[in-house]
């Protein structure tokens, strides 16, 4: 994959406190994977870079709504998700107790996602974005190139790759700005790698994306 700074975008998928930091609801299964790779500082600094290089910077983020909770079936994780009260808000128009929730955005992101550049998609409601806009919103920018990042690896990421895949983008996983679930059936994480090195156009470490983005710009 040759990066084309003029059609790429960094694309982050659930920056959000539940994921990434020790006081959110996944901290316990997910922790030990977000600090051996370093995900939340190579998250920083693949934002870092897209704001340096002027390109289309997207967040896909995952929120649940009081009516969510009234599915009439779920798969295991939605069961566990809605249980633990992860992403969830008062409403898709209602903001009251989201600020420091776990819904919110990782503190430090804030000036990144919150400079009026950056596009907020609507919410993914279960892993993949064919149920937001952000396919419309990346080919209203023109672009087709896809720099993705962000958690978790083997479900909302790994989901947001292969559906950006069948869109027709090329899409480049950083493989160490992300992380998974570690549990007795197996390691997300590494499940994920496999089908990232399968099925993406590339697989990049933060340090090469960052110098590709650099070198490109």
């Amino acid at each position: 994959m040759e990066l084309d700074l003029s059609r790429a975008a960094l694309v982050v998928t659930d920056p959000q406190v539940d994921f990434l930091h020790p006081d959110g609801v996944t901290w316990g299964v997910i922790g030990a994977s977000v600090m051996e790779h370093n995900t939340v500082d190579n998250i920083e600094a693949l934002f870092k870079a897209a704001k340096a290089a002027d390109i289309t910077t997207a967040v896909s983020p995952h929120y649940y709504y009081p009516t969510d909770h009234g599915w009439k079936f779920e798969g295991a994780l939605e069961k566990l998700m809605h249980k633990i009260g992860m992403f969830d808000r008062k409403g898709p128009l209602n903001l009251d107790g989201f600020e420091g929730s776990g819904a919110d955005w990782m503190p430090q992101y804030k000036r990144y996602i919150e400079d009026g550049k950056t596009i907020v998609t609507s919410p993914h409601k279960v892993y993949g974005n064919d149920t937001n806009d952000l396919s419309l919103q990346l080919r209203k920018q023109g672009v087709d190139q896809v720099i993705l990042a962000g958690m978790s690896a083997s479900l909302c990421t790994e989901s947001h790759m292969r559906e950006l895949l069948e869109d027709g983008f090329e899409v480049a996983v950083v493989r160490d700005a992300t992380a998974a679930a570690m549990l007795p059936e197996g390691d997300g994480y590494l499940a994920a790698l496999i089908n990232f090195l399968y099925m993406a156009n590339a697989v990049w470490s933060t340090e090469e994306a960052v110098a590709k983005i650099k070198a490109a710009s």
